[in-house]
């Protein structure tokens, strides 16, 4: 897809791991090039990790055809780093970017989000979280600070039950979603769901993650948020 100038920056649309993934890079002079490499990178993490190829490593781990130690360098990290945030709770591409002196950009895929700098000179990004049960509504925004925020949420709204408890192997209860804020996507991702798999236990736990700030949405909608992230919503 063609790149199209945003305040003399770039913006590209994309669908990978069958869902848009938007790179909008507000700086000037930035080699159009890095988002090729982005988006390289993007389809081949979905060839490595996409549950829903029976070819990828992920799969074929899944079936019992491919050993851990016989997967692609990546994906064996990718596995050794599940196995310490498995104990803890009991963004790449932005990298891309960076070397190609992109300074102020917003990366999306589907729930989650990386964003740094400022959308326009004095002025922050400003993250909407989506309301897990009115399409049509955010459930809040965010500010984002200038040295940059990560944003992840997890839920069953848009893929369906995906998340389940791994105690009892069926989908958590009470719970519609949970944002998770914080300084590093992949954590913030991990955190957000665990947290959703726990159900109403999870805004508890989200309270002790230092760094890392959680918004929970419980079913019928009553919304539980961590000082970390009323201090990022929008007034």
């Amino acid at each position: 897809m063609a790149d199209a100038a945003v305040s003399g920056g770039l913006h590209r649309v994309e669908t990978v791991m069958g869902i848009p993934v938007g790179v909008d890079v507000r700086d000037d002079g930035v080699d159009p090039a890095a988002l090729d490499r982005v988006f390289a990178h993007l389809r081949d993490a979905d060839d490595a990790f996409s549950p829903y190829r029976a070819a990828s490593d992920v799969s074929r781990l899944d079936a019992g055809t491919l050993a851990p130690a016989g997967t692609r360098p990546d994906v064996r990290a990718v596995l050794a780093r599940c196995e310490r945030l498995r104990r803890t709770t009991g963004g790449w591409f932005v990298a891309i970017l960076r070397a190609a002196g992109a300074r102020n950009l917003c990366v999306h895929a589907g729930g989650d989000v990386r964003v740094l700098g400022e959308r326009a000179p004095g002025l922050r990004w400003r993250i909407g979280v989506q309301h897990p049960g009115e399409r049509d509504r955010l459930a809040t925004v965010l500010h984002a600070p200038r040295e940059g925020l990560a944003v992840a949420t997890s839920g069953a709204y848009e893929r369906g039950a995906h998340i389940v408890d791994p105690h009892t192997g069926r989908p958590p209860g009470g719970v519609l979603s949970v944002t998770v804020a914080g300084p590093e996507l992949g954590t913030a991702d991990a955190y957000a769901t665990a947290a959703f798999a726990m159900g109403t236990g999870g805004p508890a736990w989200t309270a002790t993650l230092g760094p890392y700030a959680a918004l929970t949405i419980l079913a019928p909608g009553r919304m539980l948020s961590t000082p970390g992230m009323d201090a990022l919503r929008a007034v």
